[in-house]
């Protein structure tokens, strides 16, 4: 028997290191094939959900009105819009809003001189908190208004941004 602190290191043969190799990278090419068939396809959302009739229009009652089935938003201090007062560059402009508002269904935020007035909208299933946070590109200097929809009823909150570079155009 030999001594296992004399013994000479075992190390695999160059074959053996080929057949290994050989094999993971089969295996590698054959496997996404097979996890794909057998993962459940995902589908995009319907566009029937996108408010397309909505971004497209170019006033605010237009497209709260395709957006909601309402045109005005009552002014409400349960809603907050935080935005800069002045920005370099109008291509992107943060903008926060919150609310401390029950039931609510919905956010959308709204640039009231670009050429399309809905900036991004939002529908937010029960129980989710009202905090957004996006950036939006503005034309010019404009008014910034939020409009969170809650317990069938709009509330908004507005503020001027002024822009020295406008995004849109």
């Amino acid at each position: 028997m030999q001594n296992p602190d004399t013994a000479q290191p075992h190390f695999p043969k160059r074959r053996q290191v080929l057949t290994a190799v050989a094999a993971g990278g089969a295996a590698a090419l054959v496997a996404p094939r097979f996890a794909a068939a057998a993962a459940p396809t995902v589908r995009p959302p319907s566009a029937a959900i996108y408010p397309k009739a909505a971004f497209l229009r170019r006033s605010e009652e237009g497209a709260l009105k395709s957006l909601y089935g309402m045109s005005t938003a009552s002014s409400s201090t349960e809603v907050k819009v935080d935005a800069p007062e002045i920005v370099v560059n109008g291509a992107e402009v943060p903008v926060a809003v919150d609310a401390n508002l029950p039931d609510i269904t919905g956010v959308a935020v709204l640039a009231i001189l670009n050429p399309y007035t809905l900036a991004c909208a939002y529908k937010l299933p029960p129980g989710t908190g009202p905090a957004i946070s996006s950036r939006i590109k503005l034309a010019q200097t404009t008014t910034v208004v939020a409009v969170v929809q809650s317990g069938g009823a709009l509330s908004s909150a507005s503020k001027q941004v002024k822009t020295t570079l406008g995004g849109c155009g």
